[in-house]
């Protein structure tokens, strides 16, 4: 786990330099946004593109709040459990004449959830390398405040985590054959809200990959992510 957030900061902390290097290059000169351009999205849009141009990089870190639903009782943790997320991403522009994103990007999410089982308190903690695939329209309001509504999924693979049975104070792999499958994948929707640079969003996981080995009950993950960080 170290090393994955090693990679991930070191990643992070070069993407600033990458943005500037990119700036300077096809944009030596930060435009002026016409006084009309306010009211008109997709001409606002277009002046901002000095700003952002087709591409930005962008850092993530915040709270993961999650639980995993499950039909089997001994796998069932729908009790919230909360973890980290930290990433980077990447967005590129779509078409010319609209503020319409594709983001993506690598993140380090820790996610589970917590219940009990004959009496006994158990936690699930299950580490996911994540990456998203977002829609994301990207609204201006204001010369420096944007409102960017996504939707979009996510594909997952476990990298770590235990279970923990506190009954009999035991703790085993969470992708052991007996507990959760290493490789998720679902739904994600929310809104980020850009000032400037800086960056915040709220977002929701909806697992619709079954994430348990049994082929007669399910287990999938439910994960609200609050989120602030940095856009270049």
């Amino acid at each position: 786990m170290k090393r994955i957030m090693t990679f991930l900061l070191s990643l992070a902390l070069a993407m600033p330099m990458m943005a500037q290097s990119r700036y300077h290059i096809r944009y030596p000169s930060r435009p002026t946004a016409p006084s009309h351009a306010y009211n008109r999205p997709y001409e606002r849009n277009t002046w901002r593109t000095g700003v952002h141009g087709d591409t930005y990089y962008g850092l993530r870190v915040g709270l993961a709040l999650s639980s995993v639903s499950s039909d089997d009782a001994y796998l069932d943790g729908s009790g919230l459990s909360t973890g980290v997320n930290i990433g980077v991403v990447a967005g590129f522009q779509l078409a010319p004449s609209a503020p319409i994103y594709f983001e993506t990007g690598l993140s380090y999410t820790e996610k589970g959830g917590r219940g009990h089982y004959n009496g006994n308190k158990f936690t699930y903690d299950l580490d996911y390398l994540e990456v998203p695939l977002l829609l994301k329209y990207d609204y201006w309001t204001s010369p420096d405040l944007s409102v960017q509504p996504f939707i979009g999924g996510y594909l997952a693979c476990g990298v770590g985590g235990k279970v923990k049975d506190f009954g009999h104070r035991q703790a085993v792999s969470s992708f052991d054959d007996e507990f959760f499958k290493r490789f998720d994948g679902g739904l994600r929707i929310g809104c980020g809200l850009q000032f400037s640079h800086l960056y915040a969003e709220v977002a929701y996981d909806i697992g619709l990959s079954n994430i348990c080995h049994d082929s007669f009950n399910s287990s999938r993950n439910g994960c609200l992510q609050l989120n602030c960080g940095v856009n270049f």
